[in-house]
């Protein structure tokens, strides 16, 4: 019997409208990732954010992490609300990741993160990918949330 990473099929997704960025965004749910880890490339008009990811989908309720990286294409501007881009080591954890509509196709990709803060991307139409990057880790925790 292999082990849990030999049976380790990598997440990759892509996103072209708002159902589609849904779905990323439910794959994302609970990951975690350092201000470090953000990246906004104004002029490659990029913005790409790397993650310790919870997978939600791990077989018989595994509780395992795999790196992943989100990247949104077609970027006109970024916007920070409660996140000090001087503190890199600064962990954020995503609650998730939601668009609303502007001028068609455009609009706000927006992350949203615990403790009240966010980062707003604006794009000229969703062009959004999602990869894992890594085999998965175990964890011994599973995130929790409050109702």
């Amino acid at each position: 019997m292999g082990s849990a990473a030999e049976a380790f099929r990598a997440l990759r997704l892509l996103a072209e409208d708002a159902d589609d960025l849904a779905v990323i965004s439910a794959a994302l749910q609970d990951a975690v990732a350092r201000i470090g880890d953000i990246r906004w490339e104004p002029h490659h008009r990029r913005l790409t954010i790397a993650f310790n990811r919870f997978r939600w989908e791990a077989a018989d309720g595994a509780h395992e992490r795999v790196r992943a990286a989100v990247q949104l294409g077609g970027v006109m501007r970024v916007k920070a609300r409660n996140l000090r881009p001087e503190a890199k080591e600064a962990v954020v954890q995503l609650l998730a990741v939601t668009f609303a509509a502007s001028e068609p196709p455009g609009g706000v990709v927006t992350f949203a993160f615990a403790d009240d803060a966010d980062l707003a991307a604006e794009v000229e139409c969703i062009d959004a990918a999602l990869a894992d990057l890594s085999a998965p880790w175990r964890t011994p925790r599973t995130p929790e949330h409050d109702m």
